[in-house]
């Protein structure tokens, strides 16, 4: 049944808030995070909480929910639900309120879920909190809401354990546990940054319906300015911890009126798509090529099963593209398409089935280690998450030299020039080159390495969701790193990629992956403006697109 919104929000009359944030400071000891943010939600309504890391949004919500650390985190000021003060309750008197009334999906799913209980058996929690009783009754429940978020087989996912669910699986669950007892509100703290588009857009599209149909207010916190700009009615723009910018989300990012909304609106690759076109257009580069000899890297007609509860599966299936030289390939399509284990042939880490693939005219496949060990100084990986692929025991110099004693490259001396010489390259200054990755921001991390990258002066560099994990306006300084360096060194990257708008602005061709299979391929501008298939219609689709120019 469809439940009316108030109409309070049609009327000249503003409509009664279900969450009033006034004042609101939050601190660690004796340090202030969050400056006198004030905003309020009516009830159905939206509103984004948005800004780089460490601007004070997560910080925010777990003042709403009441989880700030005991006896480090203090929260001064008011926060109302439905008009009652909850700061000042004790945690008796509001721990029923945590899971009834305010639904919470955190950003890491790997951390939330007990990993010694089955997920079912956690899901029945939530049914528990949603008034129903009978066990059979809250299995329908939750296989309902497991289905209507998108998980593939329900069933499955609920005899599971959480180790036997794909990240991109886990979020869903915890979307639909937060859905299940029909909160008043939903505080989602990045509640998609780990899904592919298409799932994104089907569980944007399921909140959409919840606040449609059951007047539930959400309070979003996102890095992804199209979502907040297009999912959205109100948003706060914060930098650290103190509000930049607040107002109607489509008045907001029409006509911004803080240099730092502008900045992070010109820095979001859905709302600036040609940022990078004029560079690629400029280069002359005629990128969509058969001609194999002119290709820095050629795949042709690769497969690759695994035996799975020893049944023979098939990973990639007779997968081929092209790369010239100083060009961007980008590899697209949902977890489990293919991309990775396309990325592990390329490298020599799996050894295909069938097919070939050629690194600047060598062969990849059928080689001994010791000859690939020569053909991986020209072919470097940069991987997807900087907070996990540095050694957080070495210095930022050791981990960029590593390379360079692996090999054995040039003297000492000679070492520690060419580490200064990449951190230089990536923008890093030489005194970083002491500190341990734990002292550097997430978009220093990511430079650093591009930098362990660099230092072998590759011909080939293979970015796995190389920005994935970081702020709009940081992953814009790293791409501006790799465009500059790709038109200094004539390097020649394969992208993949879960995020088309990004695909969009820095690649020159894509090939669209499914189920291990190439569907569509081309030059970015033809395959993604004009797509023949109907699965790359659907990713296409599913890129947040807000028209920012009318009423909402």
């Amino acid at each position: 049944m469809t439940i009316a919104l108030p109409s309070a929000r049609k009327a000249t009359v503003p409509a009664p808030a279900l969450l009033r944030v006034h004042d609101l400071s939050v601190s660690y000891a004796r340090t202030t995070v969050v400056h006198e943010v004030s905003f309020a939600i009516p009830r159905g309504g939206s509103l984004a909480l948005i800004g780089e890391s460490g601007s004070g949004k997560s910080t925010i919500a777990r003042s709403v929910l009441r989880l700030l650390p005991r006896g480090v985190g203090r929260a001064e000021g008011r926060v109302e639900l439905d008009g009652t003060e909850v700061l000042g309750l004790s945690e008796g008197a509001f721990r029923p309120l945590r899971g009834r009334r305010i639904g919470f999906v955190p950003q890491d799913p790997s951390h939330a879920l007990n990993p010694v209980r089955t997920v079912g058996a956690q899901a029945h929690e939530a049914a528990a909190l949603a008034g129903l009783r009978d066990a059979r009754e809250q299995r329908e429940a939750i296989l309902d809401v497991f289905s209507r978020v998108g998980l593939p087989d329900p069933r499955r996912a609920y005899d599971s354990y959480p180790h036997q669910l794909s990240g991109g699986m886990l979020q869903r669950v915890l979307i639909g546990l937060a859905v299940l007892p029909r909160p008043d509100l939903l505080v989602a703290d990045e509640p998609t940054s780990a899904l592919d588009v298409t799932i994104q857009k089907r569980i944007l599209d399921l909140l959409a319906d919840l606040r449609a149909d059951l007047g539930i207010g959400l309070l979003l916190i996102t890095h992804d300015l199209a979502i907040a700009a297009e999912r959205t009615d109100e948003i706060v723009v914060l930098k650290d911890g103190r509000v930049q910018e607040a107002g109607a989300t489509r008045a907001v990012f029409a006509a911004p009126t803080s240099p730092y909304t502008v900045q992070l609106q010109a820095d979001a690759p859905a709302l600036n798509p040609d940022r990078y076109r004029r560079d690629l257009d400029d280069r002359g580069v005629d990128a969509w090529t058969t001609d194999t000899a002119s290709a820095r890297i050629d795949v042709s007609g690769i497969s690759k099963s695994f035996v799975v509860d020893g049944t023979a599966r098939p990973a990639v299936s007779g997968v081929s593209f092209r790369v010239p030289p100083g060009t961007t390939h980008a590899l697209v399509g949902e977890s489990g398409s293919g991309k990775t284990t396309t990325v592990r042939l390329l490298l020599g880490l799996e050894t295909p089935d069938a097919g070939r693939i050629l690194v600047d005219g060598q062969a990849v496949t059928g080689r001994p280690d010791a000859e690939l060990h020569g053909i991986r100084r020209h072919l470097q990986l940069v991987y997807q998450n900087p907070f996990t692929s540095l050694d957080p025991t070495w210095s930022v110099g050791r981990i960029v030299r590593e390379p360079l004693d692996r090999y054995r490259v040039g003297t000492r001396r000679e070492r520690s020039t060419r580490v200064t010489e990449a951190l230089d390259a990536v923008g890093l200054p030489p005194h970083l080159a002491r500190r341990r990755p734990d002292a550097l921001s997430g978009g220093q991390r990511q430079r650093v390495a591009i930098a362990r990258a660099l230092v072998l002066e590759p011909d080939v560099i293979v970015l796995d969701e190389p920005t994935s994990a970081l702020d709009v306006t940081v992953q814009a300084g790293v791409f501006d790193v790799l465009r500059r360096l790709q038109r200094e060194r004539g390097l020649t990257y394969l992208f993949v990629s879960h995020d088309l708008a990004l695909v969009r602005q820095i690649a020159d061709t894509v090939s669209v992956l499914k189920d291990g299979r190439v569907v569509e391929a081309g030059r970015v501008d033809d395959v993604l403006s004009h797509p023949r298939e109907e699965y790359t219609r659907a990713l296409v689709d599913a890129i947040p697109s807000p028209d920012l120019r009318s009423s909402r």
